[in-house]
């Protein structure tokens, strides 16, 4: 539809032009389809000009936060190879609009999941690891006034992520009851626990799991899954040091650069 690629093409100039206003006149806010159309046209765009997907990130895991959105399901968006900075690395300021961080539980899949009916077992069997993973969200929308339709088609509100430099074997980790802490500048800045990413981690991954199976798209053998924010949501500043630890996982961090340069 011709709205869906507008759509598209306005969120695109966001990247060079900034922030553009909400969706709202080519999107229904509750229009999951068409929002998830705007997503697909996006990807196959990026992967034309040379990006390639490395993994998938998973959306409103909160119940919280779909209640202001008025939806009752998570949403999920694409990771791209040139997505990743590395733990300890640095994200140049001038690379985000209006970005924030949230610690996340990562998997690492070890072999094809594209189960239609899969579980929180299924996504055990077929991860290879677990990593301790930090967000960077953003959001091509104005001020960060989304609808459910606003963030599906900005690609989950992604940005760019961070995962730590070790996995470990989910063998002997709670990752229902595991706590996290996120600091900014030596600071607590946002608590919380596996639970609160949709009741388990791996709830949520089974979730994605089956949705991408249905649509035809599932995952695959060495793809990166982040399952959904552990706590708040943290604002970004130039400068910010940002540092994550979950029991269980470890720690990670990374810095903003110091202005838009």
């Amino acid at each position: 539809m011709l709205s869906h690629r507008n759509a598209a093409e306005r969120l695109r100039s966001a990247y060079r032009n900034g922030p553009v206003a909400p969706l709202r006149d080519l999107l229904d806010p509750t229009d999951s389809a068409g929002a998830y159309a705007v997503q697909a046209i996006n990807t196959a765009f990026w992967r034309a000009a040379g990006r390639f997907i490395v993994g998938r990130k998973i959306g409103l895991t909160a119940k919280t936060v779909q209640a202001q959105l008025g939806v009752d399901q998570p949403d999920y968006g694409v990771l791209f190879n040139d997505m990743q900075i590395p733990s300890g690395g640095i994200l140049p300021f001038g690379r985000l609009l209006q970005g924030k961080a949230e610690a996340e539980v990562a998997l690492l899949l070890g072999r094809d999941l594209d189960c239609p009916d899969a579980g929180p077992d299924d996504v055990a069997a077929a991860t290879d690891c677990a990593l301790a993973a930090i967000e960077i969200v953003d959001s091509r929308i104005a001020d960060w006034k989304i609808t459910f339709a606003d963030t599906v088609a900005d690609n989950g509100s992604s940005a760019f992520f961070v995962l730590a430099d070790e996995g470990k074997p989910l063998d002997g980790l709670d990752l229902y009851s595991c706590g996290m802490v996120l600091e900014v500048n030596g600071e607590i800045a946002s608590l919380g626990a596996g639970a609160a990413c949709l009741g388990h981690p791996l709830k949520a991954a089974a979730w994605l799991a089956r949705t991408l199976a249905a649509a035809g798209q599932p995952l695959r053998a060495g793809e990166v899954v982040l399952t959904g924010a552990l706590g708040p949501m943290v604002r970004l500043s130039p400068g910010d040091r940002v540092e994550a630890r979950i029991g269980g996982l470890g720690c990670l961090s990374f810095q903003v650069g110091e202005d838009r340069q």
